[in-house]
């Protein structure tokens, strides 16, 4: 048979693999390979039951839990192409996430949508907006007689999964068996070969990270499973709400390997409590790799610094690089060896697009070298590679590229050129390593020099009247329309006293202090206001688009009585579906 995702299943469902679904107290039910191998293709004969035939798009919209693996791999099984969507956690933005998700059901041409109970009482407003022609079927319904293990074409299209969408709105990315099983096989690889003292099935990994998201998805759920390791799954909205969970979990399976964004390392040295570690001994975690989103050396320095007396090695943050184009991963930095962070002259960066290194300087994390079989360059605008130290767009090539944005051949082909893609990143190359400086359509351009927006983000990110990582810095034209300047979106804290004035006066000294640039307006917001993407990164385009228009508002407040009348309207907009 040949080599799929689901022959792979297949194979895992022989092993002694398991999976662990950790809820609110710790509690774990406990699933093997086989129980939902099992399971799945009880799911594939209920979908080939109802019709559902070989290259049908599914959508899986379910939260952390068996449910999701159903739908999943049920879909794979049948033929089908699985195209995984957030579930509706932001309840206060309803109204969005129905417009969002139905722009994601008709942008993937998606047949049916299949949901768990919780997701389902909430959905009807989107599957009447998209007029889904399946319409929306329970999880918990789907089961019938189990379906044979088919021989499926590796290069048959078998996961579409959206971009994130920072600086536009998520696209399709169209994934093949092939495609899929190329990265999980080069993340494997990378990892077994730091670590040849071991084998796979040694190796234990934790996540809490959403499995509609490529690196909870790929990352996380498929190349676990696919490896034959455990896999202890954590739901994403129980770690904001107790990020101790994520480490408690990894000290009790003795996890080697967990994975999150840059925001999830600073949110544990701040939040969890000494009471809350206990007993807690991290000396089993050999790789947290830390992608998604920008990295910084503070957060690394911070997380170390705090967990380091319990058994946290400095050499197991691994700062990682990938995109949803790719699969998921593209640049590791050393595995075993401590992250390097490397300082740079900010003006020459701003100003003359180069990476001069000082002693002290802006700091910048390396993300490492390409994985086996990847390869990276950094280009001008005229797609011209330049030499080491000089900025430009980051380019990449290997065996995981997608195939395409899910017909839109235009967008397809402005990124994907002679077999590169054009990240939609700015980087540079130093010591043979990537760096990252921003993405091209997010630089704050100041006096025609181009800035980091993070750079002024992550400046006031330790007051104490902020909310970490919920800032947006963007350029936005002065009122005399005599050029651009800095603009600074930034929410308050949950218990930061109201007064406009003098929290816009603290934020603009701090930004001046630090970056030596001053912020010509600081926007105070609402906790909640900035509109963010499916995995949580804030859209900073967006943000300027809704305050222009007046658009930028913070979320409904949510009571029981509103989800109440929520879950009635969907049951409503259901029956005229």
């Amino acid at each position: 048979m040949r080599e799929t995702l689901v022959s792979r299943f297949a194979e895992a469902a022989r092993g002694l693999g398991r999976i662990h679904f950790v809820d609110a107290r710790e509690h774990e039910r406990v699933y093997s390979h086989a129980e939902l191998f099992a399971r799945a293709q009880r799911a594939a004969g209920g979908l080939v039951a109802r019709g559902i035939a070989a290259g049908d798009r599914v959508a899986i919209v379910a939260g952390t839990s068996p449910a999701f693996f159903d739908g999943l791999f049920g879909a794979l099984l049948a033929g089908a192409v699985a195209v995984p969507l957030y579930p509706p956690v932001r309840l206060g933005r309803l109204h969005e996430y129905h417009a969002s998700t139905a722009a994601a059901l008709n942008a993937a041409r998606v047949r049916v949508v299949l949901a768990d109970g919780r997701a389902r009482r909430i959905l009807g407003r989107a599957i009447e907006l998209a007029r889904t022609p399946m319409g929306c079927v329970p999880l918990a319904e789907i089961g019938a007689d189990p379906l044979a293990l088919p021989d499926a074409d590796p290069d048959a299209l078998a996961l579409v999964q959206f971009s994130s969408g920072t600086t536009h709105a998520p696209k399709p990315v169209a994934l093949s068996h092939r495609q899929l099983l190329a990265n999980i096989r080069a993340i494997g690889d990378t990892i077994l070969d730091a670590y040849p003292e071991t084998d796979s099935f040694q190796h234990v990994t934790v996540s809490w990270l959403p499995l509609y998201h490529d690196m909870g998805l790929v990352g996380g759920a498929l190349t676990s499973l696919f490896h034959g390791r455990d896999l202890v799954l954590i739901p994403p909205e129980l770690f904001i709400a107790r990020p101790a969970l994520w480490l408690r979990a990894i000290s009790r399976h003795r996890a080697s390997i967990s994975s999150a964004p840059n925001f999830a390392y600073a949110l544990c040295a701040d939040r969890i409590r000494d009471t809350e570690l206990e007993g807690v001994d991290l000396a089993s975690w050999r790789i947290a790799m830390n992608g998604a989103e920008p990295v910084t050396p503070a957060a690394l320095e911070r997380f170390v610094a705090r967990f380091s007396r319990h058994g946290l090695s400095p050499e197991a943050l691994t700062p990682v690089y990938g995109l949803a184009e790719a699969a998921l991963a593209v640049t590791f930095s050393a595995l075993r060896e401590p992250f390097a962070v490397r300082h740079f002259d900010p003006r020459a960066l701003a100003e003359r697009r180069l990476a001069i290194r000082q002693t002290r300087g802006q700091p910048i994390v390396s993300v490492g070298r390409p994985l086996a079989g990847f390869a990276i360059e950094i280009v001008d605008e005229a797609g011209v590679a330049v030499d080491e130290g000089e900025l430009g767009r980051v380019r990449v090539r290997g065996p995981s590229l997608m195939r395409g944005y899910d017909g839109m051949p235009e967008q397809t082909a402005r990124v994907l050129v002679d077999g590169w893609l054009d990240t939609g990143d700015i980087g540079f190359l130093c010591e043979n390593e990537l760096h990252l400086y921003g993405r091209a359509k997010d630089l704050v351009i100041l006096r025609g020099c181009n800035f980091a927006p993070q750079d002024f983000e992550h400046a006031i990110d330790d007051l104490p009247m902020v909310r970490t990582g919920c800032s947006a810095a963007v350029s936005g034209m002065a009122e005399d329309g005599s050029g651009e300047e800095l603009w600074l979106f930034v929410e308050r804290a949950r218990r930061s006293p109201r007064q406009d004035a003098a929290f816009a006066e603290a934020i603009g000294r701090r930004v001046l202090e630090r970056t030596g640039i001053r912020a010509a307006r600081v926007i105070p917001l609402a906790p909640g206001t900035l509109p963010r993407t499916s995995s949580g990164k804030i859209r900073r385009a967006e943000t300027l688009r809704a305050y222009r228009s007046d658009a930028l508002v913070k979320p409904a407040p949510v009571s029981l009585p509103r989800l109440a009348l929520e879950m009635l309207r969907s049951e409503w907009a259901f029956r005229r579906a």
